[in-house]
């Protein structure tokens, strides 16, 4: 009996209905899409702030040490000393736990030289396109190439190491190209406290920053050149990071000072403090230091995205629920008479109610389906037209908005639930009402 009551009462108003389910579907929808996109914005994020170079840097402990104590720059630090890292030890950055956090890396190791004019410049040994095989049986492609990708080739082209001619080749910064007259091609003769040495350039860039009056080549030349073999002086890291709370700015003063279970939560969370420790373990007497101004970045700039996710899907919601008020409101101003009379024979508020509620909860149910995948969908156009890629679907969303949206159903109906608990059976069945 009840179940064709509400069948006979959902296509009797089927228009209005209709309205409440298109009204649910609405919220349904940017429920399921900002959830989504919230769900999955860390790592999208944090793979767009990638683009703008390493959030950790890695140096040997006696160059940050003289560093930190003498506010000296990196690469004097490592000549006063003689400290470095060992460049052999670098596939040993993807066997740490969150080995699949770090997208890139590149090792430097600079030197001044004296230039033709008579000048001096900075000369830097990185990778550009390194191809290397890790202990784990995998292959990596890291270098300058990618991890500077806003460099801007304003003339010729990248070194690329699988050339044969790669450690003959520099490139220049455009703003020391154009003090030296330098063109792409020209040969030019670098001396250095052992002799003296020829590189053709091959590219001339515009990083926007100091590097512009700088000069780069391979790793391996000014190893050479300075005889310093399998020597590194800096590892630059982009890696994936979860943004910082009090667990992670407390393991960042001193793990120690974490119990067991803090310890272990920490160094199992992609926090940036516990990629630095465990790339501590891995490299020889090195330190790992976060770029404060990147790591601090993302999480600000993740948090505001996902709170400004949170406060549309709260209007959504909160415009659903108002929407349907009016909706089932209307409803049952209009069927005032059906409702007087199911009183007057006997039927009791609680049963009438109930029959209210099952009727806008399988209108609910219509609208939270199609809402959903209209959401979903809402999702990956998000995704493509800001992230450039899908927006994952997370199982976690379905419970979370059939939950939100009965809830949001239920108190849009209590308006007019309390309208239906007040009907007089002889007010309305006589025209008092």
């Amino acid at each position: 009996m009840l179940f064709r009551m509400i069948k006979g009462a959902l296509f009797r108003q089927k228009g209005k209905m209709l309205l409440i389910a298109f009204t649910i579907a609405l919220g349904a929808s940017l429920a399921t899409g900002m959830l989504n996109v919230m769900l999955d914005v860390g790592d999208k994020v944090n793979q767009e702030l990638k683009t703008y170079g390493a959030n950790i840097v890695v140096k040997p402990k006696g160059s940050s040490l003289l560093s930190d104590i003498y506010n000296v720059q990196d690469e004097g630090a490592s000549e006063l000393t003689q400290a470095y890292l060992r460049e052999d030890e670098l596939g040993k950055l993807k066997t740490i736990f969150w080995a699949f956090n770090i997208v890139d890396f590149t090792p430097f190791l600079d030197t001044q030289v004296s230039l033709p004019s008579g000048s001096t410049a900075r000369l830097t040994g990185a990778w550009f396109d390194h191809h290397m095989d890790l202990p784990t049986g995998e292959s990596l492609d890291a270098g300058i190439v990618s991890l500077r990708s806003w460099w801007d080739l304003t003339d010729g082209r990248w070194i690329s190491e699988s050339d044969e001619n790669a450690q003959s080749e520099f490139m220049a910064g455009y703003l020391i190209a154009q003090e030296q007259g330098w063109k792409v091609g020209d040969s030019v003769a670098f001396a250095v406290p052992n002799g003296t040495r020829n590189l053709t350039l091959v590219g001339i860039f515009d990083a926007g920053g100091d590097e512009d009056s700088q000069l780069f080549t391979t790793l391996d030349t000014v190893q050479a050149m300075t005889d310093r073999e399998n020597r590194v002086a800096t590892i630059e890291v982009s890696a994936i990071t979860t943004p910082d709370n009090d667990l992670a700015r407390k393991a960042a003063k001193n793990p120690n000072q974490l119990s067991s279970a803090e310890y272990e939560t920490w160094y199992c969370t992609a926090y940036v403090s516990a990629i630095c420790y465990q790339i501590q373990e891995a490299i020889s007497d090195s330190v790992a230091s976060a770029v404060r101004q990147v790591a601090e970045s993302e999480g600000a700039i993740l948090d505001k995205t996902q709170l400004l996710m949170i406060l549309i899907t709260i209007l959504s919601l909160i415009g659903s629920a108002l929407g349907i008020s009016n909706l089932v409101t209307a409803s049952v101003m209009e069927r005032a008479k059906e409702i007087g009379l199911l009183k007057a024979i006997g039927a009791h508020n609680r049963s009438i109610t109930g029959m209210f509620i099952a009727e806008i909860l399988v209108t609910a149910l219509f609208g939270g389906v199609v809402g959903y995948f209209l959401g979903f969908g809402f999702a990956q156009l998000i995704g493509q037209s800001v992230f450039g890629s899908a927006i994952e679907m997370k199982p976690l969303v379905i419970p979370i908005v059939a939950a939100l949206i009965a809830l949001v159903t239920v108190a849009g109906s209590l308006p007019a639930i309390r309208m239906l608990l007040r009907l007089r059976p002889a007010e309305v069945l006589h025209g008092g009402h």
